[in-house]
Order: C-alpha cells, then sequence, then structure tokens
C-alpha cells in the first residue's frame, strides 16, 4: 500500500500539502530586495534584527512625518516602537513605547525615488 494516502491512525486525519502561507493585511511590495522587511528592529536582542538591511540605511515616515528615532517597526501590523526618554530597565535596556498609525518604510541609499513599502 502507499503510505503517503493513508490517514494518520491516531488523529484519523489525510495528510494536507504544504500551501503558501498568506499574511493577512501583509504589506504592499512594489519591489522585491528594494523594499525593507515588513518589521524590523535595532536591538540584536530582537528576532527582528538584520545588520545588513540596517547598514543601507531605513527611513520611516509615521503619520505623515519622517521618524529618525524609530527602534522598531511592523508595517502590517501599523506601528512603530520608540524610546521613552532617557529611561532604562533594569537591565540597561531602553524603555520602549508603541505607537500606533500609518507607517511606511524605504531605503535611503536608493535616493528620492526609492520604492515605499506601506500597508496596502
Amino acid at each position: 500500500m502507499n503510505e503517503e494516502n493513508q490517514n494518520d491512525p491516531e488523529t484519523g486525519l489525510e495528510p494536507v500539502a504544504n500551501e503558501p502561507a498568506t499574511a493577512e493585511g501583509s504589506a504592499s511590495v512594489t519591489a522585491g530586495s528594494d523594499v525593507p522587511p515588513d518589521r524590523l528592529a535595532i536591538s540584536p536582542r530582537s528576532p527582528f534584527f538584520d545588520a545588513d538591511k540596517l547598514q543601507r540605511g531605513i527611513g520611516i515616515r509615521f503619520k505623515g512625518s519622517v521618524r529618525t528615532n524609530v527602534e522598531e517597526y511592523s508595517i502590517s501590523e501599523g506601528w512603530i516602537r520608540v524610546q521613552a526618554g532617557k529611561t532604562t530597565d533594569r537591565r540597561g535596556q531602553p524603555l520602549t513605547i508603541k505607537l500606533t498609525g500609518p507607517v511606511e518604510a524605504w531605503y535611503e541609499d536608493l535616493g528620492e525615488d526609492a520604492p515605499v513599502a506601506k500597508a496596502g
């Protein structure tokens, strides 16, 4: 017998082929490597840290104004995380607050006409 088409003896369910996952509310992408990732953080402790992408320089526009003090952002979820003054936690890490609103990101090394990643 072909074992691939049999039901799982524990659950009684047929195996499902791997389908590509789709994210609800994913960011609109205009070009492959020329658009920053949907989520990025500047802290090396974060799972969303990527030094290569940060070295290119990322521009962030939040609620229509360009921000330079962003610690982390998520385009699809519509938020940025910024440092709350000079306050630090007990480990010396800066305390941050999450601000919600429309977020746009682009690579600054591409100049004025760089493709912009934004929720869409």
